[in-house]
């Protein structure tokens, strides 16, 4: 556990107080660093408490406040299906760890689908697809063997509008004017396009009842981004938590 702990020390004889912010990590004692303030010189101690080292006084303060988790963030150097199986394994990893039971899915052409649903056999696996017509008029890109695979190791497939893709869309491409639904979309993508989607087929399965809202999942976007997010209904978009990032491009 880590707290964060920033405190006004006022040092006697001295007119200056100076604002102390530092992160102490509880769990090692033995970790130190030195500063300087004006003619006086600090030793700080990291531990169950902390210990302010004057030129004469000495202070100490039991640590409270925020507490913090550490977590492993990985960043991938690549993008596309290479990071696909490093990607699924801390997906895996952190289900685990959380006792995290559904796993929604992008896959376009069933392959991720395909991978995921037989790495978290037994879990609520929801593969969400493109929606037919995306590419172009009435086809469905999801390979057919690739759906006999997903469908065999239990996992459900979702095939639907867009939640940041639909009525907006049509309003774009016919009078060229961006809809909210597609404002929304690009400003996700600044974390890159994986983290949108990511999002995006949360409020999909949501909507078509295959996840609850009250329990967290993970979400997998494209090839390479993966999350731990609170789901919510697209028409309760706002209340839709991303809780951790467990790897991402390196944009």
């Amino acid at each position: 556990m880590r707290t964060y702990l920033q405190t006004m020390y006022k040092l006697p004889g001295d007119n200056d107080s100076f604002t102390l912010g530092c992160l102490a990590n509880l769990l090692d004692s033995s970790i130190s660093f030195h500063f300087g303030l004006g003619k006086s010189s600090f030793k700080i101690h990291l531990g169950k408490k902390l210990g302010l080292i004057g030129e004469k006084y000495f202070f100490t303060r039991r640590l409270s406040g925020m507490s913090f988790e550490e977590e492993k963030v990985v960043y991938f150097l690549e993008k596309g299906p290479v990071c696909s199986g490093k990607m699924l394994e801390l997906a895996k990893e952190m289900a685990e760890k959380r006792g995290i039971k559904s796993i929604v899915v992008a896959s376009t052409r069933g392959a991720t689908g395909a991978k995921a649903s037989e790495v978290f056999k037994g879990c609520n696996v929801v593969v969400v697809t493109h929606s037919t017509g995306f590419s172009e008029p009435d086809l469905q890109e999801l390979i057919e063997d690739n759906r006999e695979k997903i469908l065999s190791s239990g996992a459900k497939i979702l095939t639907t509008t867009h939640a940041m893709g639909g009525i907006g869309r049509a309003v774009r491409r016919k009078f060229k004017t961006i809809q909210v639904d597609e404002i929304i979309a690009n400003t996700l993508r600044v974390f890159g396009e994986g983290m949108k989607v990511a999002i995006e087929i949360v409020l999909m399965a949501a909507d078509s009842g295959l996840i609850r809202t009250d329990e967290d999942v993970i979400s997998i976007g494209k090839y390479d981004t993966a999350i731990v997010v609170r789901p919510a209904n697209t028409q309760n978009f706002f209340d839709l938590k991303v809780k951790e990032i467990l790897c991402k491009p390196l944009l």
